[in-house]
């Protein structure tokens, strides 16, 4: 068992990070100084803690073009987009921020004489973030703004593909005045190491984002204890075109949804069910707009589509790829040359249209996690409706039409967390983001953001004696 972390170039596979790993008795004593600095920071005011915050984000926003880079680096998005998720990052932490005195103050009970009686939402204590690669200041973000603002200290476990995400986000947040020990990096390698990590009786909350594998796994190491988790899992989101669609907006925006960030997203497009009546007509635009896509070197502004995040990631895609072929599916995938010349060093995979899927293939239960678009044609919207439930995942899902109505119908019979009408693979900040089925557990985003970051106490305080 290896607990190293050793962070490769998706583009170049040269070595950008090492790390020897955090034992567990080091974690532990990194918690122990996590709970010592929660007595006193539940105790700074909220104004306080805001403060701080947006300070912090000021210093990320005058560092972003560096941290973009470092993005591209690490994970291999184009760094044309890079940027963008820290712009975007800054969006999310300043509507929870303004969410922030709402969210976190008592509530009264009903009225009694000679009683004051209330609810107060406190902290939980020290909390265990632990992100993901895909969208890191995202992800993390979404966690570590309400965690502190809520009063608790955070241990910010960034993935090992992406580790110095969290290494400038505690010198960034401890630069903006964050009391010692109120946010600490850990960095640890090996799920053995997990395993025993999230059961340290100094952590409170682990807050996880990443593979559903990986979310069950962690529900049986602590099924020893009485702690909360909050999962963001995986997806394999469906997407449904009606005949009425207007396909050639629609087939831009499924092919975006399906490939950007070369596909891996928890809330890709991974499937595409196309009625009959229009199925070829689809399938035309598909290929129309996905041969404008440039696959190549990330720090080029003008690719558009990058390596995926590791070699064995290829391996997984094409194991995905060639079983669908394997059982009749069809390689639908347009001319481009960027897609037929792929780098030399690293680690890409060239976008690939799948036609005559059928649901007896890995790329339509599994999530395939890469830029591949299956599409099945199908007879009816019951029949769609019933192919896309018929899923463990429930992340996201989308249709297609012209009649508004008649999809906002349909997207009430669909089993996911968030639905869409002619949208898709957007998570919106002032709504809940929650995973049903194998998806996930509790909810980031929205009114309910900072519901895993406190605990509740009731008080009854009589006002007079006898």
């Amino acid at each position: 068992m290896s607990n190293q972390i050793r962070t490769l170039s998706p583009s170049s596979g040269k070595v950008i990070f090492e790390h020897p790993g955090a034992s567990l008795e080091q974690v532990g004593q990194i918690a122990q100084a996590a709970e010592d600095a929660f007595r006193t920071y539940k105790l700074l005011p909220l104004a306080e803690r805001k403060a701080i915050i947006v300070k912090a984000l000021d210093i990320i926003d005058a560092n972003k073009e560096t941290l973009a880079q470092e993005l591209t680096d690490q994970m291999g998005r184009p760094i044309s987009y890079t940027a963008g998720e820290i712009d975007t990052m800054r969006k999310r932490a300043d509507y929870l921020l303004e969410l922030a005195d709402e969210s976190l103050k008592s509530v009264p009970g009903k009225a009694e004489s000679g009683f004051r009686r209330y609810v107060k939402k406190e902290a939980v204590g020290p909390v265990l973030l632990a992100t993901a690669w895909n969208y890191p200041y995202l992800i993390t973000i979404n966690a570590l703004v309400p965690a502190l603002l809520a009063g608790n200290t955070v241990l910010l476990r960034p993935s090992p593909q992406t580790p110095l995400v969290g290494e400038k986000l505690v010198q960034y947040f401890n630069e903006a005045g964050l009391p010692k020990n109120v946010l600490q990096v850990v960095h640890f390698g090996a799920w053995e190491v997990f395993d025993e990590i999230v059961k340290i009786p100094q952590i409170k909350l682990v807050s996880f984002v990443g593979s559903t594998q990986g979310g069950i796994r962690l529900r049986q190491a602590t099924a020893g204890r009485i702690v909360p988790l909050n999962l963001e899992l995986g997806g394999n989101d469906p997407a449904y075109v009606r005949a009425d669609a207007d396909l050639a907006y629609t087939a831009g925006q499924v092919v975006d949804g399906a490939v950007f960030n070369s596909g891996q997203s928890c809330c890709a497009i991974e499937r595409v069910y196309v009625h009959a009546d229009v199925h070829d007509a689809f399938v035309a635009e598909v290929q129309k707009e996905l041969a404008t896509y440039k696959l190549g070197d990330p720090t080029d502004k003008a690719t558009t589509t990058g390596p995926v995040i590791s070699h064995q990631a290829v391996k997984n895609i094409q194991s995905h790829i060639d079983d669908a072929l394997s059982r009749g599916a069809v390689d639908s995938t347009p001319k481009n040359p960027t897609f037929d010349s792929l780098p030399s060093q690293g680690s890409f995979i060239a976008p690939r249209v799948l036609t005559n899927v059928s649901h007896d293939m890995r790329v339509m239960r599994e999530e395939t996690f890469g830029p591949v678009i299956p599409i099945m044609k199908v007879s009816s919207d019951d029949e769609a409706i019933a192919l896309m439930n018929d899923s463990d995942y429930g992340l996201t899902a989308s249709v297609w039409t012209k009649d508004i109505q008649s999809g906002e119908e349909l997207i009430e019979r669909i089993e996911a967390g968030t639905v869409f009408v002619n949208r898709c693979d957007y998570p919106s900040p002032d709504l809940a983001w929650v995973g049903w089925k194998n998806s996930g557990l509790g909810c980031s985003l929205g009114p309910q953001s900072f519901d895993a970051f406190y605990k509740l106490k009731s008080f009854h305080i009589r006002e007079t004696h006898g």
